[in-house]
């Protein structure tokens, strides 16, 4: 087995690595500090060809493939984990599901847009009363003439403040369960949508969250996507993918905290000499570099399994829980390892910490992954 990144993911990575230093990093805190939509930046990841990398060149993505998305939103996230989850929602759960299940048409009008970067996407799967449980839903699609009119709320939607399209999921046929869920196209602008509030978050507060609320929404009745009924299937299909995304940005992270780790024991003296040659701080950091190795490579497995096409649920899930339980324990660890400056605002570590804990939970919670990952296994 060669585990050895070809020289093209490595040019990428390093590439990437040069754009999150010049222009991600500098206003990393900023972003936290302020909430701010770092709308330069992403305006810079679109004109590097970024905002649609694995999808090919006719719909205008960079033709690339899965190993090198997980890549990019990695490097972005050890930079700025808010900048890799505006990236990661717009390109795994809005671009995915039109590329994968849309038609020619909606391909041409939606996903090239959103490739390149031009409107950004979001995903509207979660109600107040609906997040694991999607039999749950509330929200209904009625067909009236050549018009479907959306009724309901979502909650907790990365992107909605900013998206120009928003893929949504409601009821058709409530009796039939996940089974009666169908999937929308639905455009910013569309008469009875509305963006509700902004919800302020403990992390990756840069990128905006909030509510969405459909009243008498009317969109193109050729807005739906896929089948009636096949929505339920869409969204999971999705969101398998979407967590090696959320596992990418979960291993940035921990490779930031390992980062951080590693230039503070070798700066910081105490009792005369560097706290990186006492073995408490050694043996943390040696926790630290194993752990975060080992999610890199249950991260790239999924990846490569992704685009090999051979089924990666399981992997997928496998990646996302151990990353995301490891960025966790990692940057506890580096807060722990700074000290009291470690508990600072402003201090690296300490946005790291706030970050690192959404990846345990949005979609799928460690949890869900458990279950995910016990149902491939038993099958």
């Amino acid at each position: 087995m060669d585990f050895k990144p070809t020289e093209e993911h490595e040019l990428i990575r390093q590439s990437v690595k040069e754009f999150c230093d010049k222009y991600v990093s500098p206003i990393a805190e900023e972003v936290d500090r302020y909430q701010r939509y770092p709308e330069e930046v992403i305006k810079k990841i679109a004109e590097q060809d970024l905002m649609g990398i694995y999808f090919p060149a006719e719909y205008g993505g960079a033709g690339a493939d899965v190993m090198s998305y997980a890549i990019v939103i990695e490097e972005l996230a050890r930079a700025c984990a808010s900048t890799s989850v505006v990236v990661g929602a717009h390109t795994s759960l809005a671009e995915y599901p039109i590329y994968k299940f849309g038609t020619e048409e909606q391909k041409k009008k939606y996903l090239s847009p959103l490739c390149k970067g031009e409107v950004i996407g979001a995903f509207a799967l979660t109600e107040p009363g609906a997040g694991t449980d999607a039999a749950a839903m509330k929200t209904l699609a009625v067909l009236d003439g050549n018009e479907y009119v959306l009724n309901g709320s979502k909650i907790f939607i990365t992107n909605a403040p900013v998206a120009g399209v928003i893929i949504v999921f409601a009821m058709t046929d409530k009796s039939k369960g996940t089974k009666g869920i169908s999937a929308f196209i639905v455009p910013a602008g569309s008469p009875g949508l509305v963006i509700g509030k902004h919800l302020e978050k403990m992390g990756i507060r840069g990128s905006l969250t909030s509510e969405v609320l459909l009243k008498d929404c009317r969109i193109p009745k050729e807005n739906l996507l896929g089948a009636e009924g096949q929505g339920f299937r869409i969204a999971m299909m999705t969101l398998d993918g979407g967590r090696i995304g959320i596992a990418s940005q979960a291993l940035g992270i921990a490779q930031a905290a390992l980062d951080e780790s590693i230039r503070y024991s070798k700066e910081r003296v105490q009792f005369g000499k560097p706290i990186g040659s006492f073995q408490a701080i050694q043996w943390m950091i040696a926790n630290m570099a194993m752990e975060v190795d080992a999610a890199r490579l249950l991260v790239y497995r999924a990846a490569w399994c992704y685009q090999q096409g051979l089924p990666y649920s399981t992997e997928a899930a496998m990646a996302k829980l151990f990353a995301s339980e490891t960025a966790v324990r990692q940057t506890e660890r580096a807060v722990q390892l700074h000290g009291g400056i470690g508990y600072i605002k402003g201090t690296k570590v300490e946005r790291l910490y706030r970050d690192a804990k959404i990846t345990e939970i949005y979609e799928g919670t460690s949890e869900v992954m458990r279950m995910v990952i016990a149902g491939g296994v038993l099958r």
